[in-house]
């Protein structure tokens, strides 16, 4: 072989290798990031905070807790609601399920209960839509099998709302 010694290196075939691969991996780099772009908004997800919690005894051993709640989809992707759950965690660490109060019954409540204050918002039911990019303000009221002083002395209060495609937010009381 003429012109070539042992301890040559052939420099040129290696400067057009980087070359090319750094090409190759900017362009990669770049339809990547594209792609990351576009799919910013098909996460689906509510976000938000528990403005107000009231409450009130119903008999010695069962307790109604009214949540005012406000949240935001930042998707584009409308959020169905399949269920809307509360709970607690009492002082006593230990969690407390709740059932819900259909919106039929939440309105009566409201009506026989005048001491409970007025009723803002609507309540968040199973099937409610929540249009991608929106902010509401809505309710929920709950019915818990513990007394009115146990329910007052938790830690805190969780929202759990379930998509009908399956993903799950929560909405913690601070």
């Amino acid at each position: 072989m003429a012109g070539y010694e042992p301890g040559d290196r052939p420099t040129i075939l290696s400067k057009q290798f980087l070359l090319t691969f750094g090409i190759g991996l900017v362009v990669i780099l770049i339809f990547v990031a594209g792609i990351l772009y576009l799919q910013r908004g098909a996460h689906v997800e509510l976000k938000g905070a528990i403005l107000k919690v009231r409450t009130m005894g119903m008999d010695d051993n069962s307790s109604l807790a009214v949540v005012d709640f406000r949240f935001a989809n930042p998707s584009d992707v409308p959020f169905v609601v399949r269920s809307v759950d509360v709970s607690a965690t009492g002082a006593d660490k230990q969690n407390y399920t709740s059932t819900p109060v259909p919106e039929v019954d939440a309105k009566r409540i409201f009506e026989y209960y005048p001491i409970l204050g007025p009723k803002f918002n609507a309540s968040l039911i199973t099937g409610d839509k929540i249009p991608g990019r929106r902010s509401e303000d809505r309710m929920i009221v709950a019915r818990f099998e513990m007394p009115v002083a146990k329910l007052d002395a938790r830690t805190n209060l969780k929202i759990r709302v379930e998509d009908v495609d399956g993903p799950v937010s929560e909405l913690v009381e601070k």
